[in-house]
């Protein structure tokens, strides 16, 4: 369905933040994208969704296709239009508008917003904090009932690809552990693919059924969730456990991360 194949982004038409980045989506699977600020996780998710043309950055090589036809040159509207939605990290919402009326405008990508009275009644199914608070005004929730939102308004348009940017930032852990259950749930019942986005590596694994580690804007290790949870490097520098999985301390695993294979 989503294929990106060896592409390279620049900004500023200097900075060359991706080199050679490629990985597949397949229809209703769940793809992360692993690995430390500046990996170029985030850049890689408004390569898809078009947003760079935004923040003065460019494809400069290589191809990103979604359902055979290449969209890398295409506009932010035009993606969406095909589907491909992306969550993005800050939770951007209609701070004046209430709930409902953010959710309504997210219905407008679909049919003009012709399905929202059901499409709404889906999204406070799934999520019913949001149907408790509907008219209330969304600059007033909590960091958690935003990612709600936002998620939610993403549903609104129906679509295709969910793309995900670190939903569990700065939540409690029983926040993250709510949300990444309704977006299995989401998932499963719904049929969306979703490319999540996430350092939290525990939450995102539990969520997902292949991932990619990045760094330094490359890829650097691959593998389906069985591979990268029994890996002995993801224990160590994601999963925060020792060889015989004992929980290390944030010291030590710092100091190890010099010794990482991948660098070698």
């Amino acid at each position: 369905m989503l294929e990106v194949n060896n592409i390279e982004v620049i900004y500023s038409s200097v900075i060359l933040v991706l080199r050679g980045i490629s990985f597949k989506v397949q229809s209703g699977q769940a793809v992360a994208l692993m690995g430390p600020n500046g990996a170029g996780k985030s850049t890689t998710l408004k390569a898809i969704s078009g947003l760079l043309h935004s923040e003065d950055g460019e494809v400069t090589r290589g191809s990103i296709t979604w359902e055979g036809q290449r969209i890398d040159g295409q506009s932010a509207e035009e993606i969406v239009r095909k589907g491909i939605f992306q969550v993005i990290e800050a939770r951007p919402l209609f701070r004046h508008l209430t709930v409902e009326e953010n959710l309504r405008v997210g219905g407008m990508v679909y049919q003009g917003g012709r399905e929202t009275k059901r499409d709404l009644e889906k999204v406070y199914d799934y999520f019913p904090r949001l149907r408790d608070m509907r008219g209330r005004t969304s600059g007033y929730l909590s960091g958690g009932e935003q990612q709600m939102l936002v998620i939610g308004r993403a549903l609104m348009g129906h679509p295709k690809l969910m793309m995900l940017d670190e939903p569990s930032l700065g939540l409690a852990p029983l926040l993250v552990q709510e949300i990444f259950s309704i977006v299995k749930q989401v998932r499963q019942q719904e049929g969306i693919s979703v490319l999540l986005v996430e350092q939290n590596a525990r939450a995102a694994l539990d969520l997902v059924d292949y991932g990619y580690v990045m760094e330094n804007g490359r890829i650097v290790m691959d593998g389906t969730k069985e591979q990268l949870i029994s890996n002995e490097d993801i224990k160590e520098f994601y999963l925060g456990l020792g060889q015989k999985g004992e929980r290390k301390s944030y010291r030590e695993v710092k100091h190890y991360k010099r010794r990482k294979r991948w660098l070698g």
